[in-house]
């Protein structure tokens, strides 16, 4: 409703509008009787709007927060009762702090802890670098294969992938046929976690699912494959072969995505720049 459809704004006289509101908070108006004695002459007071009513309170509301939370900043620590208050989990978002690699293969981030934060590091740092460019190029998607998966499963995921990547599907991505890139336009392929979750993990194996957004098309002047942003989960199966997590299968699903918000888009041109001079991160859980 517009501010001119205000019952009592628009034409006529407010008091005769039984259903009068100032600002759609429903207050009713009130008129003051005129002082005889004011040698300025008779005035009436001006109404404040609800709009004013609401910043006071909301200013209230914020010191009372703020004298609450000094209150308990002083407090020493302890409860009613003698015992100290336990501490909310913060499990599932803080940094565990442990290193979350020992050293890479191939340029690949490897040599994980064996127990459930190095199962979660790996399963993040294999997500990102199974999203990138160089699954795009037969001769950096072997390499990449090898060095997060079982070796018992290697060959044959090789041989569906090289099935997988046909000209048609290059094409499909805005890629040459033989997963070039055309002339004048950066690929942009990144996959970036946000958070993770072990499904299941015993000494031997573990199930974690990634939380992931991710980053694919074509970036540069007359792209007609925009860079566009996905949200997804991947579900990685890990096996703990030769002194190191990898994966023995994995499956992805949608979402969860969240509602996207105001922000202008970029040009292809600074989203090709902000790809070129920005690098990734080894993550750790």
């Amino acid at each position: 409703m517009s501010f001119d459809d205000d019952p009592g704004r628009g034409g006529g006289d407010p008091a005769d509008d039984r259903f009068s509101t100032l600002g759609g908070t429903r207050q009713t108006r009130t008129r003051l009787p005129e002082s005889t004695g004011d040698p300025y002459g008779s005035t009436r007071r001006p109404q404040r709007g609800s709009r004013s009513l609401v910043m006071v309170v909301g200013v209230v509301v914020l010191l009372v927060a703020a004298i609450a939370f000094a209150n308990r900043g002083s407090d020493s620590g302890s409860s009613p009762d003698g015992q100290s208050p336990k501490k909310p989990d913060a499990q599932s978002t803080a940094a565990s702090g442990t290193k979350p690699v020992g050293g890479k293969q191939g340029g690949i981030a490897s040599g994980y802890a064996h127990d459930e934060q190095g199962a979660q590091s790996a399963a993040s740092n294999y997500a990102v670098v199974l999203g990138s460019e160089g699954m795009f190029k037969s001769s950096t998607r072997a390499d990449i294969v090898r060095a997060t998966h079982d070796p018992a499963v290697v060959d044959g995921l090789l041989s569906r992938l090289d099935q997988a990547y046909t000209p048609s599907f290059f094409k499909n991505v805005g890629l040459n046929d033989d997963g070039s890139t055309p002339s004048g336009l950066t690929f942009v392929s990144r996959t970036v976690p946000v958070g993770t979750k072990v499904a299941q993990q015993d000494g031997a194996s573990a199930t974690v699912e990634a939380w992931c957004t991710g980053l694919v098309g074509l970036a540069g002047p007359g792209s007609t494959k925009p860079v566009t942003q996905t949200w997804f989960t991947i579900t990685e199966k890990l096996k703990w072969v030769g002194g190191d997590w990898k994966i023995t299968s994995s499956s992805q699903t949608q979402g969860p995505t969240p509602v996207s918000g105001d922000d202008r888009a970029s040009t292809a041109d600074e989203i090709a720049k902000a790809v070129q001079g920005y690098g990734g991160f080894t993550y750790a859980r």
